[in-house]
């Protein structure tokens, strides 16, 4: 039997020779792609966009925070006044219809965009220890998600004295855009340290000496009642999400749990609003 030679032209094979690899029917990605893609999801993660007049230029203004890309309207430019040219920035002029800076369509910019990283405040330590005019405060969140609570949070705590504000590095508002234009402006003073376990911070700030205070809603005693002869002591609340309260390990933890004494039983403010209250029920 002899030999069967088959003929194909280039047109015959191009189809064959360009085809991707599949898996079942959804045709796979190269490896350089997914590299590429994931490199480039890291490089988001690390990264944040500040946006709005007031969170941008007190960024600017900050020398510890790692400034990478500014996206500004020319009106907006005219309102960050010497704060762009004093932070060595040059910045991107975007037209307002069409704002370059990759944001949440929602996101209220006010013609003004920053991408930085992350700042760093060094250990949980180095923020409980460090002194100050007046006794150590620290607030420490237990699930709190929503960013514009802790961008007020901050604010409160920055107001009242606060070393630090202490949350989880999961279930917890990561440093974004829309914490930093709540804090208006606190986001680059006021410490937030994140922590792979609450329960270990609350423990390694009672070994510094700390009395850390869980807020519950239905505990007998008061704040007032806690702290009375202890002001000159450091002192850490806990707050919880709003609903779901301190989670059962975070409560047994605390030293205390305590409450805030509402007048008439009435008892429900939200978890920025009983920071605030609790910071100033604790003040020295």
């Amino acid at each position: 039997m002899g030999n069967i030679v088959l003929h194909f032209t280039a047109h015959d094979l191009s189809g064959i020779a360009c085809e991707e690899p599949r898996i079942g029917n959804t045709m796979k990605k190269p490896k350089w792609v997914i590299a590429k893609e994931q490199a480039k999801r890291q490089a988001a993660q690390e990264t944040v966009w500040l946006f709005g007049l007031h969170a941008v230029r007190d960024a600017l203004e900050n020398p510890a925070r790692e400034k990478l890309r500014l996206v500004v309207t020319r009106n907006a430019l005219d309102r960050l006044g010497e704060a762009v040219p004093q932070s060595g920035m040059e910045p991107e002029i975007s037209d307002p219809r069409k704002f370059a800076a990759p944001l949440d369509p929602q996101s209220v910019h006010q013609g003004a965009a920053l991408e930085v990283k992350a700042l760093d405040w060094g250990s949980l330590e180095d923020v409980a220890l460090s002194e100050g005019p007046m006794p150590q405060r620290i607030v420490l969140l237990d699930r709190v998600t929503d960013p514009h609570n802790v961008g007020a949070i901050l604010r409160s705590a920055e107001v009242f004295g606060a070393r630090a504000v202490i949350a989880m590095n999961r279930h917890a508002a990561p440093e974004t855009g829309a914490l930093a234009k709540t804090a208006s402006g606190a986001l680059e003073r006021q410490p937030y340290l994140r922590v792979r376990n609450l329960a270990d911070a609350i423990v390694a700030l009672q070994d510094m000496g700390y009395l850390v205070l869980g807020l519950d809603g239905e505990a007998e005693q008061t704040i007032e009642q806690a702290v009375d002869g202890k002001r000159d002591r450091p002192i850490a609340l806990v707050m919880g999400a709003e609903g779901p309260g301190l989670r059962e390990k975070t409560r047994e933890t605390c030293d205390h749990l305590v409450r805030i004494d509402a007048a008439a039983g009435f008892g429900s403010l939200n978890v920025s609003n009983a920071a605030a209250v609790a910071l100033y029920a604790v003040k020295a």
